[in-house]
């Protein structure tokens, strides 16, 4: 029986994780659950899974979670903060660890699973784009297994052959194709983007998705980090990458090959299907998720995207070219307006104002060293919060 770490239980990912480990308690166990301040939640978890461990990012979270189980749980061990999360993550009963914690957070404990050998179910995009090839060297060198749990990473991994990592021309491969749904405001006019709020951008109209992912995909920065993780997970270059517009969410990505041959990964949009792909790979279970019936949906389009929907996705596509730690300070500052546009201090047209005003202030680094990336992750927030203060209304 393997044993499961969940980084992140209580979201969406973690949620959609341990759906698909109660469907099979024959192969799998949870070892550990985190999360970062819902103690309400986590304790729900516990009390149903019985983990070893339990970590709460936050400190009082985690007392409050102590409390919570020491009539129905005790034999849980609440751990918290980064080390608590470094602690799970490289336990030697858990195998695999399901890195589902949102943004820059997930970097330390990611690492942590890598260089201690594990599978790591990377559901986190941020880890990989702010670390790159210093992440992919510490999994290489201690030998741990990246799988990308991302629909579009996932799918693109199933329409590879099993030998890619020779390189792409090795094997054949002529381009990936990375779809994208478009999100909310893909025909929405753009003279109304203005007045978008929180509530209509989270409304996605194909995936049940937390607040801030919902976000990044109708501004695009969604793909736009999909992208910089395309080109580490496959080892290429941003212009073997093209980005279609996909309305339906049916088609997760595609592979096209030098002989003309495309290949195509599709399902309905749940991310049980990913999540039991990369828990069993190299074999296959179940997932829960129904079976994709084409007649009904009936057609499946494509688009370019818009660059002036979407002026994200071409940050990101200039970070990706320049390297270094440039992707570590687009991703920080686009956290930072991200939870200022859920708060409503911040016009959704303005959170790319927001990362093109770091990326001017900031000039990227060499990313060798885990400090430095930090570093400029830190700048990074600080610059986009303070251009965040002067775009809030009755700031003089």
């Amino acid at each position: 029986m393997k044993g499961v770490a969940i980084l992140g239980a209580t979201g969406t990912i973690g949620l959609n994780t341990l759906d698909v480990l109660a469907r099979h308690p024959d192969r799998f166990r949870v070892v550990a659950l985190t999360a970062n301040t819902d103690d309400a939640r986590l304790a729900e978890q516990c009390e149903r899974w019985k983990p070893a461990f339990a970590v709460m990012a936050d400190a009082a979270a985690a007392r409050r979670l102590a409390r919570r189980l020491q009539a129905s749980a005790p034999e849980v061990r609440v751990l918290s903060g980064v080390a608590g999360l470094e602690t799970v993550a490289q336990l030697p009963e858990v195998s695999s660890v399901m890195a589902g914690i949102v943004g820059a957070a997930a970097l330390l404990p990611t690492l942590a699973a890598a260089r201690a050998g594990k599978r790591v179910l990377l559901a986190n995009k941020e880890a990989l784009v702010m670390s790159g090839r210093l992440f992919l060297d510490t999994a290489r060198r201690h030998g741990a297994e990246v799988l990308p749990i991302d629909s579009e990473h996932n799918a693109i991994f199933q329409c590879m052959p099993r030998d890619y990592g020779r390189g792409l021309d090795s094997v054949g491969v002529r381009r990936i194709l990375l779809t994208a749904s478009g999100g909310p405001f893909r025909t929405r006019t753009l003279a109304s983007l203005d007045a978008a709020t929180p509530e209509e951008a989270c409304a996605h109209p194909n995936w049940v998705m937390g607040r801030k992912i919902s976000v990044d995909s109708a501004t695009m920065m969604n793909k736009g980090l999909e992208v910089l993780e395309a080109c580490w997970l496959f080892d290429t270059t941003p212009d073997r990458v093209e980005v279609l517009v996909h309305p339906q969410s049916v088609i997760h990505s595609m592979v096209e090959y030098r002989d003309g041959s495309v290949l195509a990964q599709l399902g309905n949009p749940d991310m049980r299907t990913p999540i039991a792909h990369a828990l069993a790979w190299p074999e296959r279970i179940g997932s829960g998720v129904a079976t994709l019936d084409l007649v009904s949906i009936g057609r499946l389009d494509f688009e370019p995207p818009d660059p002036h929907r979407f002026p994200c996705l071409r940050l990101a596509r200039e970070v990706a070219e320049a390297g270094g730690t440039a992707p570590a300070i687009l991703n920080a500052a686009n956290e930072v307006a991200v939870e200022a546009f859920l708060g409503r201090r911040l016009r959704f047209t303005d959170i790319p104002r927001v990362i093109e005003a770091a990326l001017s202030v900031l000039p990227a680094r060499p990313a060798e060293e885990l400090d430095v990336i930090l570093e400029d992750d830190r700048r990074s927030r600080e610059v986009a919060l303070d251009f965040v203060r002067r775009l809030e209304p009755g700031h003089a």
